[in-house]
């Protein structure tokens, strides 16, 4: 009778279960093509224009294994992706695909930081800040939701780097935190997030390996370095990865900057074996897949040709090359190295098959398109509105508040001066919409980085009869461009108590040591601008602490808590 009931159980198993399909049949160069995620962006381009047909090519002759939805810059001005026509492109490269396509984003901030219409979480080291990974996790829940409803399948976060450089020009608030124990939290609870609903199943991947927090140079522009030991490594570096690995993340990318504690050579880790293969693959046991940062950053492209970087990449340990500057350039190389014996063909056979079986995990033998109808039963929801929000105003986290700056009072005669880096934004307009709702008589004034010194000392005296002065420093670094620097640090020797909040890097501080109050929102999106409103009139409770040392200025877990006004 046991027998039997076990019988019917495998058979009901066996008939539940989606079909598994065997690999079409492939040549050595399909083979290839399907290690190469090709960049896109999420418009959907005339069929008879260049862009268009430049995909085709890839997709449908070139038979690359999968698209990357990145943003669009126009003009300066970065335009994020709308869903339904994202949704419709990918749909119609799809089709074209002879075997299902891999889609993947840069959601590391949600969908938010690709799509439009779509859940605007702040950026990570605000959660950091909020200490709550009850948030993470639900980011990553809602992230995989949207990306799935649009035809996405692999989100390129958790960032797994610990930013403990003040100094580091590309991670900064991309980043949890500076402590290694902090950030393998969020990323463990990031991942759990993603995994949790079956239905909108997703590929996560932890990035940048083997950490990419302690370097002073963008990689997007030059070759950083990592210069710690081995125990250094261990102890920070290598925490957060090996936390994702534990938690079964689907994917790991590289960094393109040299290791010396495991690559004595000076080369990216990208392609050296010792990295991938050797620490990676062999000691920390991870068998998912490796994914390079994307190859057209100068941190690679300086040193090797597109296909020979594909090439060194394989021959290291990846499985994925992401995003190289000429997709057939680096199958017509690989294709050589084999033909020349660099390369096996079993070798592709192996990163091919982990592919294949990742777009099989994800179900897309069975369903590639999505429901275009369906889309907006998953975006611009009030209740993941809510979940985002709630984080940038539990991260709002108060530094310095001499002389009582913060709050503003209800019938303060004050003024705010917005400062952005660019002209061609929309930053700091549902800033000064929210203050303007809150007090009409509050005087405003945006200001760009574009300004002459001149112009932006003519703006000085509109502070004159204003009994407080804050000012909403949009930085993108830890730094503002010396023209606005100089009329912050005007203010400041003017003699007024200068209230600064910053939407972005919490190390500006250090710029602006004379400040009397300082607010950190560790984001420049809209819901952290809604946040530090309700915190500059005293509408909501500050909590947030600091998830990084300002050096000589303010500790790692220091915030002033206070409560919200009484009504």
């Amino acid at each position: 009778m046991l027998r039997l009931s076990a019988f019917v159980l495998l058979a009901a198993v066996m008939l539940a279960a989606p079909p598994i399909r065997k690999p079409l049949p492939m040549t050595l160069r399909e083979k290839i093509a399907q290690l190469i995620i090709a960049p896109c962006y999420g418009e959907n381009p005339n069929w008879k224009s260049a862009d268009y047909r430049k995909f085709v090519g890839w997709v449908r002759d070139l038979k690359v294994g999968g698209l990357i939805v990145l943003n669009r810059v126009v003009y300066g001005s970065v335009r994020n992706a709308e869903p339904y026509a994202m949704a419709a492109f990918l749909n119609q490269m799809q089709r074209l695909s002879k075997t299902p396509l891999l889609v993947g984003a840069d959601l590391e901030r949600g969908a938010s930081m690709r799509v439009a219409n779509t859940t605007k979480f702040p950026h990570n080291m605000a959660f950091g800040a909020a200490r709550d990974l009850a948030a993470t996790r639900l980011e990553g829940a809602i992230a995989a939701r949207e990306s799935r409803a649009m035809g996405i399948h692999w989100i390129f976060a958790p960032v797994a780097d610990v930013n403990n450089n003040p100094e580091n020009p590309v991670i900064g608030t991309r980043s949890y935190g500076e402590r290694a124990a902090d950030v393998a939290a969020h990323v463990e609870a990031y991942i759990e997030g993603a995994h949790s609903d079956p239905s909108h199943r997703v590929l996560v991947c932890a990035k940048h390996f083997p950490g990419h927090g302690d370097t002073t140079v963008d990689s997007h522009f030059g070759l950083g370095t990592i210069s710690g030991d081995r125990k250094r490594l261990d102890e920070v570096e290598l925490l957060p990865f090996k936390a994702a690995i534990r938690k079964n993340v689907d994917g790991i990318m590289t960094a393109h900057l040299t290791v010396p504690a495991i690559e004595p050579q000076e080369i990216p880790a990208t392609v050296s074996e010792a990295v991938l293969t050797g620490l990676l693959r062999k000691e920390l046991g991870f068998q998912g897949l490796i994914v390079t940062d994307a190859m057209d950053m100068v941190g690679l492209t300086k040193l090797y040709p597109a296909g020979e970087a594909g090439v060194l990449a394989l021959l290291a340990g990846a499985d994925v090359l992401l995003m190289p500057a000429n997709p057939e350039a680096v199958v017509n190389a690989v294709a050589k190295a084999v033909a020349d014996g660099r390369i096996s063909e079993s070798r592709i056979d192996r990163s091919v098959s982990k592919i294949l079986a990742a777009k099989r995990k994800l179900g897309l033998y069975e369903k590639r398109l999505v429901d275009l109808e369906a889309i907006n039963t998953v975006t611009e929801s009030a209740e993941m509105d809510a979940v985002a929000q709630s984080t940038a105003d539990h991260a709002i986290t108060m530094v310095r508040n001499e002389k009582d700056v913060f709050p503003l009072a209800a019938d303060t005669n004050s003024c705010l001066f917005v400062l952005t880096e660019s002209r061609r934004t929309t930053l700091g307009l549902r800033l000064i919409d929210e203050v303007r709702a809150r007090a009409p008589q509050m005087k405003t004034v945006l200001l760009e980085s574009a300004l002459s010194e001149t112009t932006l000392s003519e703006a000085l005296p509109q502070a004159g009869a204003c009994k407080s002065v804050m000012v909403a420093a949009f930085n993108g670094g830890s730094k503002l461009s010396p023209n606005l620097e100089g009329f912050v640090n005007q203010l400041i020797d003017r003699g007024f108590a200068v209230g600064l909040v910053a939407f972005g890097s919490p190390y500006l501080l250090q710029s602006f040591p004379g400040v009397a109050g300082y607010l950190a929102t560790y984001s420049n999106t809209s819901t952290a601008e809604v946040a530090a409103a309700k915190a500059l009139f005293g509408e909501i409770r500050l909590t947030g602490r600091l998830p990084v040392t300002i050096p000589g200025l303010a500790q790692y877990g220091e915030g002033i808590q206070m409560p919200a006004r009484s009504k």
